[in-house]
């Protein structure tokens, strides 16, 4: 079957595997100890990048290890320890509410439920795909963050640009056990080979599957 032939699904079980080739070992980027480091460790990466976020945790988690310091920490000192990932007002405001809720509802445990977790202050589904992916083992949706939208949309994988709109799409085309397996190495290849400005065609191992080259003749598409 020719590229042109394939069906969207098709097309998006192939992403997936050369993905696992390209990528065998990728995992979560974000350094953490326990479900609510991951969670915190997560909302802080919001419009920051991993790196930095991990510049940031070791003060944090000295400081504040768990969800019972977090909830009772001085707003004011949060707020410096985070400044630097952007946001940090909001941020640190998110963080000490999720956290009384987590102490005062949850019995201090981060929970293991979607519902649950969209009531925490400053999670939405992206936060709380991640943190029920890593954190527990679940695969409850797919996680849609810059890279993942940005690269999904290229392929010709979905057609939405809300998030919600493009992990229901993801979620039709893919196995559930590899939805976080498909966020997590989509991620690798937008930070390595398809960037924002640069998207990197010419050496991209996928290029032959993109719909951004299917007007180009498949004799002229690299591949690796």
């Amino acid at each position: 079957m020719t590229r042109k032939s394939l069906t969207t699904k098709q097309r998006a079980l192939e992403i997936l595997s050369r993905l696992h080739d390209l990528y065998p070992d990728a995992t979560c980027s974000l350094n953490y100890s326990t479900p609510v480091q991951l969670l915190v460790a997560t909302i802080l990466s919001a419009q920051c990048t991993d790196e930095r976020v991990n510049k940031v945790t070791p003060a944090l988690f000295k400081r504040f290890p768990d969800a019972k310091g977090l909830a009772n920490a001085d707003i004011l000192e949060l707020e410096e320890l985070v400044r630097s990932t952007g946001f940090y007002h909001n941020k640190a405001k998110n963080i000490k509410a999720a956290c009384q809720m987590i102490v005062n509802d949850f019995n201090s445990i981060v929970p293991n439920q979607m519902e649950q977790l969209l009531k925490l202050p400053g999670v939405a589904r992206k936060t709380a795909n991640v943190v029920l992916a890593h954190a527990y083992g679940i695969n409850a949706g797919v996680t849609v963050d810059t890279h993942v939208k940005r690269l999904s949309q290229r392929l010709g994988l979905t057609k939405n640009t809300e998030p919600v709109g493009i992990e229901k799409d993801l979620m039709h085309l893919l196995p559930q056990p590899d939805w976080e397996n498909w966020s997590i190495r989509l991620i690798y290849h937008g930070r390595a080979v398809c960037k924002s400005r640069f998207p990197g065609c010419d050496f991209c191992s996928l290029a032959d599957l993109c719909e951004m080259n299917l007007s180009t003749p498949e004799s002229q598409i690299p591949r690796k």
